[in-house]
């Protein structure tokens, strides 16, 4: 009896170590807003696709539209990322999600009204990717300060996951009841209904950011301190060119989810949000995963192993037809494409430089979403050229080879980020270690 309820005692332990960014005002108030407004923009990202596929049947367009909502963060990242080191994080986000509302208003009154055409879908689509622009490296640079320090910013960047990917697995599913029974309009009507919990809940902050006064240098100059920063630091370049590859071929099969439901599985907007749901399932057990861990060490070696998992998926996937088998399949894609993401996410800013994160996120953001457009127009081209299955087989097989050439480096790049952790406190017994021998021995 005694060693059971020493057993029953580990389970909220563990659930305390996997929560305990919330003990933390400020990211207790977003993570609870924020959860409620992803469910509305997952929905939004579902329904978007669906129309444009519903009104053109074209796979090319649907990747235009994803091209449409993600070059901006290609265009424009370096410069936010200058732009947010320089500006409040906290004023940058407020502002991007009274625009997010917005946007989403502005597409459900045109489709609640039935003038929504082609037009109007590509121009919010650029406008929101030029919110998403600031607001993505803005939010990830931000956590730091929600968690006071770096102490809990793994944790936080893992809880992060779980709120986007708990929603992504609530959203589809929703959105495929709502398009069914009512119709897209009203999807993009709850997004931006959704947007005032995550409004409220940065207005009710407590926020006090402490930067270290600089003298203000031309903005090139910063972009350039910037670029050389993430392309001369091995462990920070390889890690953002990965997550490029990775977006660029392999994040891009969710552009075909319409056209693979469809006409792979013979289904409708039920199958494609159930899949996607299913994905986001994955995600979700990712994240749990990750938010359980109590340290960034060893994070190196999952980002590869994610990477794999992501690539077996895919190219399992192009070889289904069945719905249940690719239900099953897409869960492990999504738990690798998350894992990825969150651990990569969480090593650039644990090793980053306070100074110089804003430039670093905006990196990740530029890798994450701003490889995106190009993938998405790819991936229409080559489905209209070689068909879906075979897009989706050619995408997992290149993020393979991606993730064997990360694993091959990945002695080096540990090797370059030992002496950042022993500098951090993260190794304190090397650190210590470092501090005795760097004594000097009286007597001698």
């Amino acid at each position: 009896m005694r060693r059971r309820n020493k057993q029953s005692g580990s389970i909220p332990l563990r659930v305390n170590t996997i929560f305990r960014s919330l003990r933390h005002r400020n990211y207790r108030l977003f993570f609870s807003g924020q959860s409620i407004s992803l469910i509305g923009t997952w929905m939004q990202r579902i329904a978007l696709p669906w129309v444009v596929y519903r009104m053109t049947d074209s796979e090319v367009l649907l990747g235009v539209v994803g091209f449409a909502s993600s070059i901006p963060s290609f265009l424009l990242a370096p410069i936010a990322g200058v732009l947010i080191d320089r500006w409040s994080r906290y004023r940058v986000m407020l502002v991007t999600q009274i625009i997010s509302m917005i946007q989403a208003g502005v597409l459900a009154w045109l489709s609640l009204s039935g003038n929504l055409g082609i037009w109007h879908i590509l121009v919010l689509s650029v406008a929101l990717g030029c919110i998403n622009s600031f607001d993505m490296p803005a939010r990830h640079s931000f956590v730091i300060n929600m968690v006071n320090g770096k102490e809990d910013i793994g944790n936080a960047i893992a809880l992060n996951s779980m709120m986007f990917n708990g929603a992504r697995l609530i959203g589809p599913s929703v959105a495929g009841i709502v398009l069914a029974s009512v119709g897209e309009g009203a999807c993009f009507l709850i997004n931006a209904l959704s947007y005032i919990f995550v409004i409220a809940s940065l207005m009710m902050m407590r926020v006090t950011e402490d930067r270290e006064k600089k003298e203000r240098v031309p903005m090139f100059r910063e972009m350039k301190e910037g670029m050389d920063y993430v392309f001369g630091f091995a462990p920070i370049k390889h890690i953002i060119l990965l997550l490029g590859l990775v977006s660029l071929m392999g994040a891009s099969y969710q552009v075909l989810m319409p056209v693979y439901a469809k006409d792979i599985l013979q289904g409708d907007s039920h199958t494609y949000g159930f899949l996607m749901g299913g994905a986001g399932a994955g995600a979700l057990l990712g994240a749990i995963y990750l938010a359980s861990r109590d340290t960034v060490l060893r994070l190196g070696r999952l980002i590869p192993a994610a990477t794999a998992l992501l690539s077996a998926g895919l190219i399992a996937i192009s070889l289904s037809s069945s719905f249940f088998i690719s239900m099953f399949l897409i869960f492990f894609t999504g738990l690798g494409m998350m894992a990825h993401t969150a651990a990569s996410n969480t090593i650039l800013q644990t090793i980053a430089d306070d100074d110089k994160r804003g430039r670093v996120m905006s990196f990740y953001t530029m890798a994450l979403m701003g490889t995106a457009p190009f993938g998405s127009l790819l991936a229409g081209w080559m489905a209209k050229v070689l068909g879906t299955p075979w897009t989706i087989f050619i995408g997992g097989a290149v993020c393979l080879l991606g993730a064997l050439v990360f694993y091959r480096r990945l002695p080096e790049l540990r090797r370059l980020v030992r002496p950042v952790y022993v500098r951090m406190g993260i190794l304190p017994e090397v650190a210590e270690g470092i501090r005795t021998a760097s004594e000097p021995v009286s007597g001698t």
